[in-house]
């Protein structure tokens, strides 16, 4: 039995989005045992995905003090990113190691090979990240995202919901707020989050809201949370990652900016509505073969950007537009794959 080696060392977004090359890769080699090495807070995003034998922590510094001893343990590894120590410490534990050209001669021609990397907002992010795995010769298997929810995970979120939620909510909203912080020009601003929640409970009076988010913008969350009461449970900085995935998966519709959860969500086919900045498109980052994702693209798209463009330039109106037909496409059921605009 062959072992291959997956380094990832990244934030939630990108660990996902490198699900769909692990996905591949372990197809393709069936008799494989994959083993993902990722970023210690971030590793639990790829906890029992049925392609992966094992998860577990590497970071930069601590692989520069790694696998000097022991030989080649893996057969092939596949590097994710330009973190050139983690793409040393492959070669020093792989036998085959690919990677994207890290811009060092003597590490590259070690390479087997050596990927050409990707221009600037050249394509999609998922894309981007199956060019090493075709490297290799191997087709992809899907482009969705990958996270599991356990069957105990889902036991907890059903009790929570009992707990927080009443019996006859209709429908149930998860709702993120901010992305994280150095990327904080992707929140829309909380007051319009407010205004599309009461448009929302206006016409679905038994609505019920999750607010979900970090502790870093707590004092949001507990501001929508306040002012949408009683019609609204505060998860914010309350739960661990993987808690919060079990309560979205249980959602009806979920209504958020662009960041890790988010990503999280776009791997369970539930509606979603997501709001892009102009600075990193739908185009680039959306989640891909989605059954009904509503992308709501900043009015500056294609025109002057940068990261000071605001996300208030999305009017209340223009995600109130989507939502209204997420939910109209729920109530009446129609078809799964709901217009992906």
């Amino acid at each position: 039995m062959s072992e291959i080696l997956i380094i990832n060392v990244s934030r939630i977004g990108d660990t996902l989005i490198a699900t769909p090359a692990i996905r591949a890769l372990a197809a393709a080699h069936p008799r494989a045992r994959v083993t993902c090495l990722a970023h210690p807070k971030r590793m639990e995003v790829l906890r029992h995905l049925p392609f992966v034998h094992r998860v577990g922590a590497v970071t930069k510094n601590r692989a520069r003090l790694q696998g000097w001893i022991g030989g080649k343990r893996y057969d092939l590894a596949v590097v994710h990113g330009f973190d050139q120590p983690l793409v040393a410490y492959a070669l020093r534990v792989s036998k085959r190691v690919v990677a994207f050209r890290q811009g060092d001669p003597a590490l590259d021609r070690r390479l087997q090979p050596a990927v050409e990397p990707p221009g600037f907002q050249s394509r999609h992010s998922v894309h981007l990240q199956l060019d090493l795995v075709r490297a290799l010769g191997v087709s992809p298997s899907g482009l969705a995202l990958s996270y599991q929810v356990t069957g105990q995970e889902a036991i907890w979120g059903r009790d929570q919901l009992g707990s927080h939620v009443p019996a006859d909510a209709a429908p149930l909203i998860g709702i993120q707020v901010a992305s994280f912080p150095t990327k904080g020009y992707r929140d829309w601003p909380i007051e319009h989050f407010f205004e599309l929640c009461k448009r929302i409970a206006e016409r679905h009076p038994r609505v019920h809201f999750l607010v979900f988010g970090g502790a870093l913008e707590r004092s949001r969350t507990q501001w929508l949370n306040d002012r949408l009461a009683p019609r609204s449970s505060h998860f914010a900085g309350k739960l661990t990652l993987r808690r919060t995935a079990a309560l979205m998966s249980r959602l009806d519709l979920y209504i958020g900016v662009d960041t890790g959860p988010t990503h999280i969500m776009g791997t369970m086919g539930i509606p979603m509505v997501v709001l892009y900045h102009c600075f990193s498109p739908s185009r680039l980052i959306a989640p891909l073969e989605h059954p009904c994702l509503y992308a709501i693209d900043h009015p500056r798209l294609g025109g002057e950007c940068s990261p000071s463009s605001p996300m208030s330039e999305i009017s209340v109106n223009a995600v109130w537009e989507r939502v209204a037909a997420a939910l109209d496409s729920i109530r009446s059921g129609g078809p799964a794959a709901a217009a992906a605009l």
